[in-house]
């Protein structure tokens, strides 16, 4: 892999990049612009990849590195991607070491931009964008937040975690990420909820909220305008160019639902919502005695994919989550059958889970069941790459 570093504030993050796309077993240069050199050195970039660090086209001439580079790579991230660099990457120059490989790398290419808001809402930037996304490369949507000095707004680098996701994601579909959802508005949920006993204990389940975060991140990639209502997670940063609206119960995630719904063209149901509540909340702790405690009576949560299905508007698609498990009568693809015609849904992803799978790991595997009789593998991979194939469905129903 190569990771490109243009010369801005945002820089020093890229060593936080490097850092996660090495441990996961990958080798790494670094090619920074001469500026970013400005903002961290090339000890840094050298001590974290194990590679020397150079600028220049005339350093190691006899290897030809301006070509070799870019030839041999399986993925180049530049991150952060300042305008200036996508100007001199748009216009084909070859004028540093960073540039010329991007000109001979015929992998996927993935920018991570970061600028000030105004720069990344120039008319010239905006073309430049558009043209090297016609040419295959990944442009990704800024994050919005605290930028240079005191301002705010688009044009904060996403966050590393989320760079590193993606280039995994793109490793792992080996094209680029196309932009088949942009005009499109999609809701995900994630997370799990929590129905509370007293101010202290609830009830609640084993979802971390990462397969809903990858799906509401990879849809805002495509170009959807999304809102993600998360219930409780395991403390992950929002996705770049996404809103946020926070849930804690199942009533709470339900309210939420039903209004973010009002005109998307898809819901995804991914969050894993608590089947029961409590019948009366404690308005203390609850103490331990040495008595048996008073049994727990629980009631029934509504079921929130029916109500998305039932109240649906022309066109929408609902897409549907079940985590399932087999038992001495069937497997779990035979009860996320029954689940697909009980829900009613367009699409129902079967998770088999339990022993290490689905809740709270990096990778996902299971099915995708069409209301309309198909079915397809979801092969195991990262939970980036089942939202991806998710949003494969999606469009192309859409």
């Amino acid at each position: 892999m190569l990771l490109g570093v243009a010369g801005g504030i945002a820089a020093y993050k890229s060593a936080e990049i490097l850092r996660r796309l090495t441990e996961t077993g990958h080798s790494v240069r670094v090619l920074p612009t001469a500026s970013a050199l400005e903002f961290v050195g090339a000890a840094t970039f050298e001590a974290l990849s194990g590679h020397p660090v150079r600028t220049g086209v005339f350093a190691d001439v006899p290897s030809v590195p301006h070509v070799k580079l870019g030839q041999e790579a399986d993925l180049v991230v530049v991150a952060p991607a300042t305008a200036d660099l996508m100007a001199r990457a748009a216009q084909g120059r070859a004028d540093d070491l960073l540039t010329a490989a991007l000109l001979t790398a015929r992998c996927p290419v993935l920018f991570a931009p970061a600028m000030h808001t105004e720069m990344w809402e120039h008319p010239a930037t905006r073309a430049n964008v558009e043209l090297l996304r016609s040419r295959g490369v990944v442009v990704l949507e800024p994050a919005s937040g605290r930028l240079t000095g005191q301002d705010t707004g688009p044009g904060r680098l996403p966050d590393p975690a989320e760079i590193a996701d993606l280039a995994r994601l793109l490793l792992e579909r080996a094209d680029a990420l196309p932009r088949d959802l942009a005009g499109r508005r999609v809701v995900v949920s994630a997370g799990g909820t929590r129905e509370a006993l007293d101010p202290v204990r609830y009830l609640g389940n084993r979802s971390s909220g990462r397969q809903g975060y990858a799906l509401a991140r990879v849809a805002a990639q495509r170009g959807a305008a999304v809102t993600l209502v998360s219930a409780h997670t395991s403390d992950l940063a929002a996705p770049a160019a996404v809103d946020v609206v926070h849930a804690g119960s199942a009533a709470e995630l339900r309210e939420a639902m039903l209004a973010a719904a009002k005109g998307a063209d898809a819901v995804v149901m991914a969050a894993a919502v608590a089947d029961f509540r409590p019948v009366s909340l404690v308005g203390h702790k609850i103490k331990k005695s040495a008595a048996e405690p008073d049994p727990l009576r629980l009631a029934k949560n509504p079921d929130i994919l029916v109500e998305l299905v039932g109240g649906r508007e022309p066109g929408q698609m609902v897409v549907g989550f079940a985590a399932e498990t087999g038992d001495e009568h069937h497997d779990a693809l035979h009860y996320g059958r029954e689940k697909l015609v009980r829900k009613g849904c367009d699409l129902l992803v079967v998770n088999a889970v339990g022993d290490g799978r689905a809740f709270e790991v990096a990778d996902n595997a299971g099915w995708l069941l069409g209301a309309d009789g198909t079915e397809s593998v979801l092969a195991n991979g990262s939970k980036g790459l089942l939202a991806s194939r998710v949003w494969d469905a999606v469009a192309a129903r859409l």
